[in-house]
């Protein structure tokens, strides 16, 4: 017997309101994976574990107890490290950020976590404090040089100028500004830039990017890429 329509029909509803909810927040990255994306992971760990069962149980028959137990051990240990690894606050200070963290920061705490992003790919960094305008001061172990300012927008403030404009005359193509923005830059901006010259914008999309592993060199354009002196 068919249920009444004053029954059904809330129910195709809801199921259609749900099946929408769940379709925007997976378009959106929120809803987490689905079992197709996680199965992979699952098999993987599967054969590893079979296979480390059975070397444990191979071992123990030719050599006895000390095989198993010292395999326990070692797996102890790994288990212990990459517990470690991935807590946040040690993969932040590998130079690692979700773009939730990047946005809960002050201009501070966003100043060292491009220092920890720097020295991530390998720049010796010099962290200059200061209450509203930090900046960071970079060497490459190559001789590239890099100076990092923090502003909403790129061009200087009335009582600011660029630092080094005239130093390193030796080579002036070694040495890179960048403006950090967690918003986006205005065409002024842009224009500003590009008069300058050696000088790039990295604007938020860009800065979750190398926060999420991306290196630096990887998202300056061509023709603000680095060059060797």
């Amino acid at each position: 017997m068919a249920r009444p329509s004053w029954t059904s029909e809330p129910t195709e509803e809801q199921r259609h309101r749900k099946r929408d909810t769940v379709r925007r927040l997976r378009a959106q990255g929120r809803y987490g994976p689905t079992f197709r994306d996680v199965l992979p992971a699952f098999a993987v760990l599967a054969v590893t574990v079979c296979a480390v069962v059975a070397g444990l149980v191979v071992g123990s028959r030719a050599a006895g107890v000390v095989v198993p137990v010292t395999g326990v051990l070692l797996l102890a240990v790994v288990l212990v490290i990459g517990i470690r690894r991935r807590r946040p606050g040690a993969r932040r200070r590998r130079g690692h950020y979700t773009p939730q963290e990047l946005f809960d920061l002050d201009i501070q705490g966003l100043a060292l976590a491009v220092a920890r992003m720097l020295r991530r790919d390998h720049w010796k960094v010099r962290l200059l404090p200061a209450p509203d305008r930090p900046r960071l001061c970079a060497r490459h172990p190559d001789g590239r040089r890099l100076d990092v300012a923090f502003r909403p927008v790129a061009e200087p403030l009335p009582d600011e100028a660029l630092p080094h404009s005239h130093a390193h005359r030796e080579h002036p193509d070694s040495l890179l500004h960048l403006v950090v923005h967690r918003g986006t830059f205005q065409a002024r901006d842009i224009r500003w830039a590009q008069r300058e010259g050696n000088t790039f914008l990295l604007d938020n999309p860009a800065l979750e990017r190398w926060a999420q592993g991306a290196r630096l060199d990887e998202l300056l354009p061509g023709e603000h890429r680095f060059r060797s002196p």
